[in-house]
């Protein structure tokens, strides 16, 4: 993990309200399915060198309460998107590489246990989180905290 800065970022996207208790329910679950329709309606629409992030802004409180997650591009134009940004600021970077999701899915809970930790830090500051997926196997997390460089 390290702390590095990142300048705003516009994207455009589809996105879906969620938690993640809900998350943690098939029953409930809703990120699945956008990435689902994310990559059958609008991947194929994206341009050359396009980066796909998963954007998690809107935090209602902590990772206790509701967000948004948006499946999006830097560089796509595509109908029915709608258009966020990556906010500015410092942010914590865990890398990893694996199969989707399952990658996506253990690098999250190194993020949990990192800053559950008596040890860490850093404190989460809750504007923008987001995943940027470097190739089919690769990706990083980008976690917003407070203060950093």
């Amino acid at each position: 993990m390290e702390i590095t800065r990142v300048e705003s970022i516009d994207v455009k996207g589809i996105a879906v309200r969620t938690d993640n208790a809900s998350e943690m329910d098939a029953t409930t679950a809703k990120i699945g399915a956008m990435w689902e329709q994310f990559y059958s309606e609008i991947a194929p629409s994206l341009k050359s060198g396009a980066n796909v992030y998963g954007l998690y802004t809107n935090y209602e409180s902590d990772h206790n309460g509701a967000f948004d997650v948006v499946a999006c591009s830097n560089d796509v134009e595509a109908p029915n998107v709608s258009c966020y940004q990556v906010q500015a600021g410092s942010y914590a970077v865990f890398k990893g590489t694996g199969q989707m999701p399952q990658v996506v899915i253990e690098l999250w809970g190194q993020v949990w246990e990192y800053f559950e930790s008596a040890n860490c830090q850093h404190n989460r500051a809750f504007n923008t989180d987001f995943e940027l997926y470097k190739s089919e196997n690769d990706v990083e997390l980008y976690i917003s905290v407070k203060g950093g460089i």
